[in-house]
């Protein structure tokens, strides 16, 4: 019987981002049990968020051992998060909730341990290509911000990367692009591609589409627009589309970077939301259109990961793992 689901103790996953706070036991067979979604605007912080999580479900043991995924870089034992007004020291968490262990790593860096665990049914292929049996991973997706990450081999085992891609610069892929960029730069002066993939990226799109029809913006959140073009709303849809193409050249550039011939996999909140729309829109396209490398990215397969919280098995991977694999 592996760590995690010993009797010796219980353990505790969570995935934190800037909206939601993803709660969950780790069952023997390394699977989440009794998972619970809380608003994170609803706690003080992180320990309380958790102490919610542990008194709604008082009939499992409490956890001796935990594991969190958060949407902020970690560097040493303060932590932040990036879009969420959240600081603790994992530390000082740690013996407040009374754990002989505590793991804390970014939100993306436990979707990329999770690969491995990944099911077909977890999975939505996006065009073709074929993976390489042990090339490196790369996974990305948009959601209230935009993770990145990386599996690469070394040593006989998988090493997971600490990145933050997603404040990486945008660049435009034509005309279109460059323009709605342009106003963007007027705006935060540095545009990441976070600032154009994301929750408030696709907001970003659409006003600036609109400016640049000199129409007016309506004030819209991301479901406004993603409801809006799917019903047909031209400036709406264009917004969509061209967040989705934005996002096929994110994720071919990091395939580039890291060499990814195993695959580059789609999480985050956004896309599998979009369903057919993202399998209809420029993503794959765009992924490929890389010039002299388009029969290089052509290879690699692309999918939508839609297990709800892939971080959870990552998570749990390193709760079984004594040396975790994973680079800061």
């Amino acid at each position: 019987m592996s760590g995690v689901g010993a009797a010796d103790g219980a353990a505790l996953v969570a995935d934190i981002g800037g909206t939601n706070a993803r709660f969950a036991r780790v069952g023997t067979d390394g699977r989440p049990v009794g998972p619970l979604t809380l608003r994170a605007e609803d706690h003080d912080g992180l320990a309380e968020a958790v102490e919610a999580y542990l008194e709604a479900l008082p009939a499992f043991p409490r956890p001796r051992r935990a594991a969190f995924a958060v949407a902020s870089p970690i560097i040493g034992d303060r932590v932040s998060l990036t879009n969420r007004n959240w600081a603790f020291s994992i530390e000082a968490v740690r013996r407040r909730l009374g754990l002989d262990r505590l793991e804390v790593i970014n939100d993306f860096t436990a979707v990329a341990l999770s690969l491995p665990r990944l099911q077909p049914h977890d999975l939505r292929s996006v065009g073709g290509g074929k993976a390489v049996a042990g090339a490196p991973l790369a996974v990305l997706g948009p959601g209230t911000g935009l993770g990145m990450s990386g599996l690469v081999p070394a040593m006989g085992r998988w090493v997971a990367l600490a990145a933050e891609g997603g404040h990486a610069t945008m660049s435009p892929a034509d005309d279109r692009e460059s323009e709605v960029l342009r106003l963007l730069r007027n705006r935060y002066h540095h545009v990441s591609v976070e600032r154009v993939v994301s929750g408030q990226g696709l907001v970003n799109l659409y006003e600036s589409l609109a400016m640049v029809e000199g129409a007016r913006a309506d004030a819209l959140d991301p479901e406004d627009i993603t409801r809006r073009g799917a019903a047909g709303d031209p400036l709406c849809r264009e917004a969509v589309d061209m967040l989705c193409c934005m996002l096929g050249t994110a994720a071919s550039n990091l395939a580039l970077t890291l060499g990814a011939r195993g695959g580059v996999f789609i999480a985050g909140g956004i896309v599998p939301r979009l369903g057919d729309v993202f399998l209809r829109s420029g993503f794959r396209e765009r992924f490929e259109d890389k010039g002299r490398f388009r029969a290089y990215l052509a290879a690699i397969p692309t999918a939508v990961i839609v297990d709800p919280v892939p971080a959870f098995l990552g998570l749990a991977a390193l709760l079984e793992d004594e040396k975790p694999g994973v680079a800061a």
